[in-house]
């Protein structure tokens, strides 16, 4: 089967809707969905400052580019890219790469952070200092590392690499381990309600798969490689992930049903926890967090 506009040789086939799309029939209608994406949640401002977490994979590439595109259109639209060099031996290394190489090409402002200046040692040997998975650490580090180097670039938000894939693993993991606190937070903006020392996450990606994304950045030559983290199979992430691929492949679109299916309820969970929950401030490093002491300083704790 053709592609649906034009008649030529396909490159993609639509989950969603079973359509089929050419190169340039595909990065067309990428490109306008997220953009429709970024203005149907209010995702930019006039005079935007924003950070966007680059790895140098897939994902945050993509997100970079066409931040990046819309700047060239928008001048008052600032972009900075921020890299966390987790320490993953094998693996960051490649990232950091293509990171470096794309925006020295494009002329973006680059910082990068690592866990073994700020914490004093890489993941991998975090991993073997204290009993906890490497998912938990590198997410709780890198997010506290993240919104703490924003906040000082002066950053109004952050922008991250967040698929629609990305989303429906996190929604079905907070169901299963009964955290809806934390399905509160999630959406195409995240937090419940503002605060100045948290920096706003935006995920413009929020309604493109993975496959979706995969598709542009290397149509669009924007990575060689799909480098896979080698600590991605030691979580529960990987499980829920493989679960929601095998169930897309017999019943295609279940994933994009899980999104907006919880797109309806979202407003109704962040009224409640923004009545009920309140923003907390840890004892020990005055972040925003949940409770008395922050995951961050319970981890750091550890590892002292």
């Amino acid at each position: 089967m053709p592609c649906k506009n034009c008649k030529t040789k396909p490159v993609i086939q639509l989950t969603n809707n079973n359509v089929k799309l050419c190169k340039s029939c595909f990065i067309r209608y990428f490109e306008k969905k997220v953009l429709k994406t970024i203005r149907k949640f209010q995702l930019l401002d006039k005079e935007d400052n924003v950070a966007v977490a680059l790895s140098g994979g897939k994902d945050s590439l993509t997100v970079l580019y066409i931040l990046n595109k819309l700047a060239s259109t928008k001048r008052n639209l600032k972009l900075t890219a921020i890299l966390i060099d987790e320490g993953i031996k094998g693996y960051r290394e490649h990232t950091i790469k293509d990171a470096k190489k794309f925006c020295k090409e494009n002329k973006i402002p680059l910082k990068i952070y690592s866990f073994k200046k700020e914490f004093k040692y890489p993941l991998d040997t975090l991993i073997k200092k204290i009993n906890e998975k490497s998912c938990t650490i590198c997410g709780v580090l890198r997010r506290v590392l993240l919104n703490k180097k924003s906040r000082a670039l002066k950053v109004k938000k952050l922008a991250t690499g967040h698929n629609l894939d990305d989303e429906a693993q996190s929604i079905l993991m907070n169901q299963f381990k009964r955290n809806m606190p934390l399905s509160a937070r999630l959406g195409p903006k995240t937090g419940v309600m503002p605060n100045e020392k948290f920096i706003i996450r935006i995920k413009p990606l929020y309604l493109m798969t993975e496959l979706e994304t995969a598709t542009y950045a290397h149509l669009r030559n924007l990575t060689t490689k799909f480098n896979e983290c080698k600590y991605v199979s030691d979580s529960l992430r990987d499980n829920v992930r493989e679960f929601l691929n095998n169930f897309e492949e017999r019943y295609p679109g279940t994933k994009n049903a899980i999104i907006q299916s919880f797109l309806e309820i979202l407003p109704l969970l962040k009224e409640h926890y923004a009545k009920i929950g309140g923003i907390k401030y840890c004892k020990n490093c005055e972040e925003p967090c949940s409770s008395e002491i922050c995951r961050t300083c319970k981890l750091l704790e550890k590892i002292r």
